[in-house]
């Protein structure tokens, strides 16, 4: 898609997370323009749409009517396979919340009804595209930080009970898992978009305090093919909030804290005794957000190329989350690839169908 016409998009679910979308798509204004939203709660939609948004009850009337290029997906986990799939259909290309979907086998069938050029579904891991994760990837790419030893990805999180009293929270068959899956998979993502693949995962899971389904947290170790080793926490138990991802290279210690976004002062280098002198700064201080992922997607739209965060690359994250969830219901080590479609962890996190 190569016209020079502002993009027409659509946003299905306009509950608390959808203000984050209309936000990232008001600050492209000469490249898209949000026509109209969808949601079950006729009230809820009518209060969103705003100015010239249309507001529908029905997704499909919504996509014959309006034909948007894009259309963002902001609703429970358990529904992104069904609304992608007309949306691909239509000929929109899809940016869905995380969790992508429930199951490797659910991303699998959004991937295969996806057509060659576009349309593509690109997934919401808005903490890859801060200045200062880039910076991260470029230094260790040359060599300044040395070699990767040892991480530790952090989402300890707060919730409450009256947070888990909306339905479709903490139960398998429609949130797909805990907070790994609903919280800690933007941190997982950033981990490995940091340090490459994985190659090896030993797991625990608890339900200690919250009447759910699910767990309510979660530890892993993790083996990267580069040699390094990592722990992975996930919690909604913790009232000291916080979202923290430290690596260990050979020459630096670095190390984010933050809690739903960063910029480059959340980030800290510190170097080994035998290292003198000081990294440069990024040039820029670009605060990962929905804003800074959309201006990639855009492009990837107009040029008609797969978008960051879709196909193999937006499939990582959730790979991991099954082979941690394997893991810690079997009591044995998950290797990368081994989760195929005869798994049953394949088909859903818990390995029941």
């Amino acid at each position: 898609m190569t016209t020079g016409n502002p993009l027409r998009a659509a946003i299905i679910g306009t509950g608390g997370i959808a203000k984050s979308h209309l936000a990232a798509y008001e600050a492209h204004p000469s490249e898209v323009t949000v026509v109209a939203a969808a949601d079950v709660d006729e009230t809820r939609v009518a209060g969103f749409s705003t100015g010239d948004i249309k507001p529908y009850t029905d997704i499909q009337r919504l996509l014959d009517e309006e034909k948007p290029d894009i259309v963002s997906l902001c609703t429970p986990p358990a529904l992104h396979v069904e609304q992608t799939l007309p949306a691909l259909a239509a000929g929109a290309w899809v940016w869905c919340e995380k969790p992508p979907c429930r199951s490797l086998s659910e991303y699998d069938e959004i991937t295969a009804a996806e057509s060659e050029g576009g349309p593509y579904a690109a997934f919401v891991f808005q903490h890859r595209f801060g200045s200062a994760a880039g910076h991260f990837r470029e230094l260790l790419a040359a060599g300044e930080l040395g070699r990767p030893l040892v991480a530790h990805c952090q989402t300890t999180w707060f919730r409450d009970a009256e947070y888990y009293a909306v339905p479709w929270r903490g139960d398998w068959a429609n949130e797909g898992g805990g907070p790994a899956m609903g919280h800690g998979i933007h941190q997982i993502d950033l981990l490995l978009h940091l340090l490459g693949d994985w190659a090896e995962i030993r797991a625990m899971t608890a339900t200690l305090v919250h009447d759910v389904r699910t767990d309510d947290v979660s530890t892993a170790l993790a083996r990267f093919e580069s040699g390094a080793l990592a722990t992975v926490v996930n919690s909604v138990l913790s009232p000291g909030e916080v979202s923290r991802i430290r690596i260990d290279c050979s020459d630096a210690t670095v190390e984010l804290t933050h809690l739903y976004g960063y910029e480059n002062d959340d980030w800290t280098y510190t170097p080994a005794p035998h290292v003198t002198g000081e990294w440069p700064a990024p040039a820029t201080n670009l605060a990962s957000s929905h804003t800074a992922q959309l201006t990639h997607v855009l492009a990837a739209i107009r040029a008609g190329e797969r978008p960051p965060c879709s196909g193999a690359e937006g499939r990582r994250a959730l790979e991991f989350i099954a082979a941690l969830y394997k893991s810690a219901f079997t009591g044995r080590p998950v290797h990368a690839g081994e989760i195929t479609s005869e798994d049953p962890f394949y088909t859903a996190m818990n390995g029941e169908s």
